[in-house]
């Protein structure tokens, strides 16, 4: 019996391992791994590997994985990957594995600087980032520091800025609070969305020379094959999009590509090794055939598919909903209980003033009682002067017949008795009037210590629990949880061949020339990115900027960004362009 074959195959989050057999095909392996994650959307991914020479390859589904020139190493690698770029994300992708691993796959690509990306749009990026990784910005859990340890920015665009990292946190958390409430599956593909009016986004690059050997570049993606600069992957400087081709092949080195135009000759190009054409007629195809079935009526298994999306993506959002309801409901409750607490504090707080002013009325009635006993002492001695002055007159009256100067001196000192008769008189009715005002403090403060013990009794007889009861009765609803086929054109010969040759179908149209970018769409986005632009140009090193940075600050000065400069290199016919490739 044939040895099992290991494998290892890694997606972009996890790593996978199987036991094939010596005959196993590309397209058995991958099937597998698709099964396994369960992804229904096989047309978009392929499984790469690094061949004998270190260079990239995708596995060909028809021939026997261990007849392909894989790095013999135990167990045989390979990369499960985004081979084929939609033309629109938001439009083409139906599964949430699929969107999940597109993200990923594309996330990495714009940190590593494979696909360039300005430092403004970087930090949007990673704002959406974060709301997939961390859900809703919290300004209590989500504390200064908390991206301390995360890979969030490419890492030119850090060294390119005098910021330290919490600045740049500072500024990815001014975007990332506002895309509160947004679910973090929304959130990943309103990443996709802005990365794909990335230039280098969903390009394989390869370097050719044209008859005249000028060392040019060759982007193939879904749209078509663009010709670049050797030094600028930015920028193309012609355009032919699959509408515009009927024909290619390869043989050896040289790669022929026959347009649709009858009056237009044929071009082509040449590259280091072969097997690098075989590579790019296998992405032609691949590109073609989706581009051509974009163009069509959706198959019944799409179709299926996006009935089924449409339907879970309801049924999310009814669930998104309803747990926004009873997360509204709990925080009503807790607010309702926390101002019941609050009332209750304000009560406790009523409770001990009425208190503390019992005992200062207490306090207030035993002065006013020592006032009363010192009034009835002044009384007393009122009584006791009266009755000396009385006596006083008493004795005058009897010294009648005294001499006249001890007369007189008797008639001084009852006058002065009587002055302080009239002065203690005087002074008894000042103390009660007063004594009569603090009865009526003392009787008022009875009647307010009785209000308040009043409304302490209320207070005290008040049901607390029923707050309990009211928040229990929320917290125990029903809670709602959200939980968050290209075909292969070569045979099954395990020979490798010098040359292939394929017809491509015609008489499809052409790509939009009227598609704008996603932050375009979006004018507040878009002038709050330039804002930011504005704020980072303040602090970035110019002499740390990149060869893209400065033809993208170019290009940007110039007016034109990724589907301006498409729709200008598609201009003119198919002949004129062809002669421009020749000509550079």
């Amino acid at each position: 019996m044939p040895k099992a074959v290991n494998v290892q195959v890694s997606t972009v989050d996890a790593e996978l391992e199987f036991a094939i057999e010596p005959t196993t095909t590309g397209k058995q392996l991958f099937d597998q791994v698709t099964r396994t994650i369960g992804l229904r959307e096989t047309w978009f991914f392929g499984l790469q590997f690094t061949d004998s020479s270190g260079l990239p390859g995708w596995l060909e589904l028809k021939k026997k994985v261990q007849s392909q020139d894989v790095k013999k190493e135990a167990p045989l690698r390979f990369r499960f990957r985004v081979k084929f770029y939609p033309e629109d994300v938001g439009e083409e992708l139906i599964q949430d594995i699929t969107k999940h691993l597109f993200y990923l796959q594309v996330r990495e690509s714009v940190l590593s600087d494979a696909c360039y990306c300005p430092p403004e749009t970087a930090v949007l990026l990673a704002s959406y980032a974060c709301q997939v990784k961390f859900g809703d910005y919290r300004q209590s859990v989500h504390k200064k520091g908390f991206l301390e340890n995360e890979r969030f920015l490419p890492s030119r665009v850090i060294s390119q800025h005098s910021l330290t990292k919490q600045e740049w946190e500072d500024r990815v958390v001014a975007w990332y609070s506002e895309h509160r409430t947004q679910a973090r599956d929304e959130a990943s593909l309103e990443y996709l969305k802005i990365a794909q009016d990335l230039e280098m986004y969903g390009i394989n690059y390869f370097d050719i020379t044209n008859k005249k050997g000028t060392k040019l570049i060759l982007g193939v993606d879904s749209l078509g094959v663009n010709i670049y600069g050797k030094d600028d992957r930015l920028t193309p400087k012609i355009g032919f999009p699959w509408s515009d081709i009927r024909h290619v092949s390869f043989s050896n080195k040289k790669f022929l590509i026959k347009p649709v135009a009858k009056d237009s000759p044929d071009f082509s190009f040449y590259v280091a090794k072969m097997r690098l054409n075989k590579r790019i007629l296998d992405l032609c195809m691949g590109n073609h055939e989706l581009y051509i079935r974009r163009r069509k009526p959706d198959s019944v298994e799409v179709q299926q598919m996006k009935a089924q999306a449409r339907e879970e993506h309801e049924m999310k959002h009814a669930d998104r909903i309803a747990l926004k309801k009873e997360k509204q409901a709990r925080e009503d409750a807790e607010k309702h209980h926390r101002v019941l607490e609050e009332r209750i504090r304000e009560y406790e707080d009523e409770i001990e003033r009425a208190r503390r002013e019992l005992e200062l009325s207490k306090e207030e009635a035993h002065v006013l009682e020592e006032r009363m006993r010192e009034a009835e002492r002044d009384r007393e001695e009122l009584e006791e002067a009266q009755r000396r002055a009385e006596e006083a007159r008493l004795e005058a009256e009897e010294a009648v017949n005294l001499e006249k100067a001890e007369r007189e001196h008797k008639e001084r000192e009852a006058a002065e008795a009587q002055e302080e008769l009239e002065r203690k008189m005087e002074e008894a009715r000042e103390r009660e009037e007063e004594t009569r005002k603090l009865l009526e403090e003392l009787e008022e403060a009875r009647r307010e210590v009785e209000k308040r013990e009043e409304a302490l009794d209320k207070a005290k007889h008040a049901n607390p629990s029923a707050v309990k009861k009211q928040e229990q009765s929320h917290l125990q609803r029903k809670k709602v949880v959200v939980i968050e086929n290209g075909s292969d054109h070569s045979d099954d010969s395990d020979t490798e061949r010098d040359g292939e040759s394929h017809d491509l179908p015609t008489g499809i149209e052409p790509p939009r020339d009227d598609r704008v970018g996603q932050l375009d769409k979006d004018k507040k986005k878009s002038g709050e990115l330039k804002s930011l632009k504005a704020d980072l140009a303040a602090s970035k090193d110019e002499t740390k900027m990149t060869k893209n940075d400065l033809i993208h600050r170019k290009n940007m000065s110039e007016g034109r960004d990724k589907y301006k400069t498409l729709k200008q290199i598609r201009l003119g016919n198919t002949k004129h362009r062809v002669e421009v490739f020749e000509s550079l």
